[in-house]
């Protein structure tokens, strides 16, 4: 025994060679793990509908009909038994799961709540605005006011990053798109935010928050279509058809396909395609305000040189916008690309293993050889030329260095 503890001895190290442990990490893993509850509250409806449907039984008639007086006693006995099962099961199991579900979110959301209210340069805030984003559908009326006014506060403070400042956008109409429909609040201010910082995106870093950008769009302007004005619509198109021309390829199909929604959407926009429409004012692209820049007065040029792009997908997406979108016709979409959402295109057609997608194809053996053969003609013609200058050269040179041009050229 003696033996044993002094061969393993334990040795005890101070706190300061000790490492370092980050705990604003840990408490960021912890907040995304909220990400991942599959609570939303339709699930629980349809649930609770199928559990509390009744059971349909046999009728006395349909009983005497097919079973014999001592059956059909069993059979009664059967069928109140489980009346008395299911009863039981559907009370404690809806009510359980509605009381569970009511409890996480409540943890859930006064654990966003305090550190929007006293941390808001905590960089725990990029976890709780895209858990807001996720939830926001399950937020209590009465903290809508109060939210979309801290929401609005934390973009005009330019703390945020690019990414960070989508998701308060997003958190934001999802409350609208919600309950909040029935509140009398004007989210203009965040419609103007979108648009005077679209320009922010790129293909460098901030290429990974188009995705973001695409759901925002759809939330903004496509399942808000009757809250939007045609101007406004007008010069959401515009831009990111702008936008389209300095992203990486995928947000280019991505950003096409939302103008193809919006304009199927809002059909008045096909003004765009029309060089020759004319209207009062000159369009501003500079202007952040998109009710204001007069985007009915231009003209959507940017698809023809992106009709022009070494991506095969956005010149298809290109060409059929530039046709007006149709939905048949040879200028129509292919069911693989016009079934998919724009954020699936993003996604599909991502470049992150540095690959094209779809691959390249490679030329034929027959177009190698006659590549092949072209350039052992050029060669030979080169050949000769050099030669021949060389030889006009040599009589005007003394006889040494003549000697020199001709082993150097066998």
């Amino acid at each position: 025994m003696t033996e044993l503890s002094s061969a393993y001895t334990i040795r005890i190290l101070p706190i300061d060679c000790l490492p370092k442990f980050h705990f604003l990490d840990l408490f960021q893993k912890m907040l995304k793990t909220f990400l991942c509850l599959r609570i939303k509250e339709v699930e629980v409806k349809k649930d609770t509908e199928d559990i509390n449907k009744p059971k349909k039984f046999m009728t006395f008639k349909e009983k005497r009909k097919t079973l014999s007086r001592m059956q059909r006693k069993w059979k009664k006995a059967e069928e109140k038994l489980e009346r008395e099962l299911l009863e039981a099961e559907a009370s404690e199991s809806t009510e359980r799961k509605l009381k569970l579900h009511t409890e996480t979110l409540n943890i859930v959301f006064v654990t966003y709540f305090r550190i929007l209210k006293k941390a808001q340069r905590s960089p725990l805030l990029p976890s709780v605005l895209e858990g807001l984003a996720k939830f926001a559908h399950l937020i209590n009326v009465e903290f809508f006011d109060d939210l979309l006014v801290v929401l609005h506060t934390l973009i005009e403070s330019g703390d945020l990053s690019y990414r960070e400042s989508l998701h308060c956008v997003q958190t934001a109409f999802h409350i609208l798109s919600g309950q909040g429909d029935v509140l009398n609040i004007d989210p203009m201010k965040f419609y103007t935010h979108l648009y005077k910082t679209l320009f922010k995106l790129h293909a460098g870093a901030t290429n990974e928050g188009v995705e973001i950008l695409l759901q925002c769009l759809d939330v903004m302007l496509t399942k808000r279509r009757k809250q939007v004005s045609q101007q406004r619509a007008l010069a959401f198109i515009k831009r990111l058809c702008t936008l389209a021309l300095h992203v990486l390829p995928n947000s280019s199909i991505g950003i096409l396909a939302t103008n193809r929604i919006l304009m199927q959407t809002f059909p008045k926009t096909d003004l765009l395609l029309d060089n020759e429409s004319q209207g009062s004012g000159v369009f501003l692209p500079e202007l952040d305000e998109p009710e204001y820049c007069n985007a009915q007065n231009t003209a959507l040029w940017e698809l023809h040189a992106l009709r022009r792009h070494y991506h095969p997908v956005v010149q298809r997406f290109a060409a059929h916008l530039i046709a007006g979108a149709p939905s048949e016709g040879s200028e129509a979409l292919k069911p693989e690309l016009s079934r998919r959402s724009a954020a699936e295109l993003f996604e599909t057609y991502s470049m992150a293993a540095m690959t094209f997608n779809p691959p390249v194809k490679s030329s034929s053996s027959k177009r190698k050889s006659e590549v092949l053969q072209g350039d052992s003609f050029l060669n030979e013609d080169l050949n000769q030329l050099i030669k021949r200058h060389c030889s006009e050269v040599a009589t005007h040179l003394p006889l040494d260095f003549t000697k020199y041009l001709k082993t150097s050229l066998r």
